[in-house]
């Protein structure tokens, strides 16, 4: 069935229904009702929009997707390849908890990681909860506020040495279906943790997965913050993550985008705090006709704040690739160090990338520069490694995943590491479509 995007987006209001929360949840119910309003004032984007001008979704608009009426029975060998050894683990099936397969115990004292549905009642999940996504400008923020079924509630006080795993698995068996994976995070003061936000599918049906992220980072709390999508090439995937930061706190984000026909992070971190640090690395690897998107905005809004962000695309087939970095320092933002950088690289002559590094600076005292470079595999590296004996193909291959290595080297979980390089090399070395 082929829609408009006004009837994809009536089909999605129209087919969901939301549970009722209980007296314990007043709060949530008004934020529903408001994010309901927003999502019907706003309808899905366009092209005509300048944020969205380079992301064709005209293929998500041509589904009808409908609620996932049951939990599907998913085993814990079904997920195995997706787990991170001796981690507290939080896993939830097309949007619902499933306490079977999570492991939660090595969380311990000083860190709560459990369903946010069970939560709704703790004042600390009403305090922040829908206080820093957009649902009142985004109309996908404003979906996943009104249909989300739960979430992960992720509360931390001391630090952590076990990385937290919140493991979103899609299963979509049936018709093309919607799922609304939520994730709430709060660190507090000199606190100190490890967070891993994957999400993954188990088959090749249709599903639109509509995730929103909160992270909210008292004074000189340290976070390192994971983003993993690898969802399945018929799935489309849009994901939005607010983050604020308290002073002298430090934010360390690595985002990775490997899979779905058509997926869109938008990252905004705020810089509340003096003396906060923001470190943002991405990649997006991408072949056939898959399209990504980043989006990031950086606001500088206190004084004597560093980030440094690089983001790297490496597009093949007939991909298309989207990268737009916007930072931001405001007039009172004095003494901030900002430094971003766009790589990219072209493995064929269909292959699509879009780069925007942007800066917008309201005062002289700063140190703020960016780049942005697409090219495609150097020819002097290569003809160095096949007159070492590599065939081309090999020594491309070798090329491509030392440019992408340099991301993934930096997410703090050995285990991890090791099974995205994996995946990065069955990637480069599959058939280019």
């Amino acid at each position: 069935m082929s829609l408009t995007k006004e009837q994809c987006f009536d089909q999605l209001l129209r087919s969901h229904d939301v549970k009722p929360e209980g007296k314990s949840a007043g709060w949530l119910e008004q934020i529903r009702v408001e994010a309901l309003a927003s999502a019907g004032a706003l309808n899905f984007p366009s092209a005509k929009q300048d944020d969205w001008r380079f992301t064709d979704l005209s293929s998500l608009f041509q589904h009808a997707f409908y609620p996932v009426d049951s939990i599907a029975s998913v085993k814990l060998a079904d997920i195995e390849k997706f787990l991170i050894p001796d981690a507290i683990r939080l896993v939830f099936i097309d949007g619902c908890y499933a306490a079977g397969l999570s492991d939660l115990k090595r969380a311990g004292s000083g860190v709560t990681v459990t369903s946010l549905a069970e939560r709704l009642g703790d004042l600390r999940v009403e305090e922040n909860f829908g206080r820093h996504a957009p649902y009142k400008q985004d109309a996908f923020v404003a979906l996943n506020t009104n249909f989300f079924e739960d979430g992960a509630w992720v509360h931390v006080s001391g630090e952590i040495a076990a990385p937290i795993h919140i493991l979103h698995v899609a299963t979509c068996r049936d018709a093309p279906s919607a799922i609304y994976p939520r994730c709430l995070v709060v660190i507090e003061p000199f606190s100190r943790a490890t967070v891993v936000e994957d999400y993954a599918g188990l088959n090749d049906g249709i599903y639109f997965s509509n995730a929103v992220t909160e992270v909210v980072m008292k004074d000189h709390a340290q976070l390192q913050h994971v983003r993993v999508q690898r969802e399945e090439k018929n799935a489309f995937h849009v994901g939005h993550g607010s983050v604020k930061l308290g002073t002298g706190s430090v934010y360390a984000a690595t985002s990775l985008a490997f899979g779905a026909r058509v997926s869109r992070h938008t990252l905004h971190v705020i810089q509340n705090g003096e003396g906060a640090e923001m470190h943002l690395d991405g990649l997006a690897l991408i072949a056939g006709r898959q399209i990504a998107d980043t989006h990031t905005l950086i606001d500088h809004a206190a004084p004597r704040g560093r980030s440094v962000q690089l983001h790297k695309c490496i597009a093949d087939g007939a991909a298309h690739a989207i990268f737009s970095g916007k930072i931001i320092v405001h007039v009172g933002a004095v003494g901030t160090d900002s430094v971003q950088s766009s790589r990219n690289l072209l493995l064929s002559d269909k292959a699509h990338i879009d780069t925007q590094p942007q800066l917008e600076i309201f005062n002289d005292d700063v140190s703020c520069k960016h780049g942005a470079a697409i090219g495609q595999i150097d020819l002097d590296a290569l003809f160095f490694l096949k007159s070492r004996g590599l065939t081309e193909e090999r020594a491309r291959n070798l090329l491509t995943h030392a440019f992408a290595a340099e991301i993934i080297a930096k997410i703090p979980v050995l285990s991890l590491v090791e099974s995205l390089g994996r995946t990065i090399l069955d990637r480069i070395s599959g058939v280019r479509t």
